[in-house]
């Protein structure tokens, strides 16, 4: 007999609802803090320091012209384009893998993720930082940065999909926090380019980590229902 494209013989290893709930909870908590400090300009003075830090007397980072490349390289990581194209290699790959529920999951993540974080600046509409040269191109609301946002949601979704295959934990920890490091960086990148104070990059990946946890505990379920359903429309002898 052949397995089924879900078949049990292949045990997925998926963070415990509970335990991402609580990651969410803790981050969501810090996304908290930034949105009800930002506002009343509780952040003004972390933000300066923040934005400020390593730079020369000409306002621009430190450093070689080799690495503002390097730093413009790593925070096209987190532009639209980039994650959706990884996005779709990545559900492609699952897919290929047998693991249906998991790019389903990985699919309704990142999605989720990029309408969250429209909502979420329009709610605010934070103009960006004008005491610093921008380095790069930006547009949009500073508040929360959406490379921050959505590079946290998107690489941690990622990581806790491809996890649920590697049955050591050692491996899954690696994986999520290989991720974590990942997004953070990209997240510093928009601080050192100085397109969004620090506020804004923290708010962002503190919401972004949020909601990949968030949505790996509560879209877990209906990514399951949308593979039966495809199932059963696929079925031998289902009629049209």
């Amino acid at each position: 007999m052949h397995a089924s494209p879900e078949s049990p013989r292949k045990p997925r290893h998926r963070i415990d609802p509970r335990k991402a709930l609580i990651a969410a909870l803790a981050c969501w908590s810090g996304f908290a803090a930034f949105a009800w400090a930002m506002p009343a300009g509780r952040t003004a003075q972390f933000d300066r320091l923040g934005l400020l830090f390593w730079r020369a007397h000409d306002l621009r980072p430190l450093g070689p012209p080799w690495l503002l490349e390097w730093v413009r390289d790593l925070t096209a990581m987190g532009g639209f384009l980039q994650l959706k194209l990884y996005t779709i290699f990545a559900v492609v790959a699952l897919f290929w893998l047998r693991c249906r529920r998991e790019g389903v999951l990985l699919a309704l993540t990142v999605l989720s993720a990029s309408l969250v974080n429209v909502a979420f600046k329009a709610v605010f509409g934070r103009p960006r930082p004008e005491i610093v040269p921008h380095l790069t191109e930006a547009g949009g609301a500073s508040f929360p940065s959406g490379h921050s946002f959505n590079a946290a949601s998107s690489y941690i979704a990622f990581a806790l999909a491809f996890a649920a295959l590697a049955p050591r934990a050692s491996v899954r920890h690696t994986l999520v926090a290989a991720a974590m490091l990942l997004s953070l960086a990209i997240a510093w990148s928009r601080v050192w380019l100085g397109v969004h104070w620090p506020s804004d990059v923290m708010a962002g990946w503190l919401g972004g980590a949020g909601w990949a946890f968030l949505a790996s505990a509560l879209l877990y379920r209906p990514a399951a229902t949308v593979v039966h359903a495809a199932d059963e429309l696929t079925a031998p002898g289902k009629v049209s």
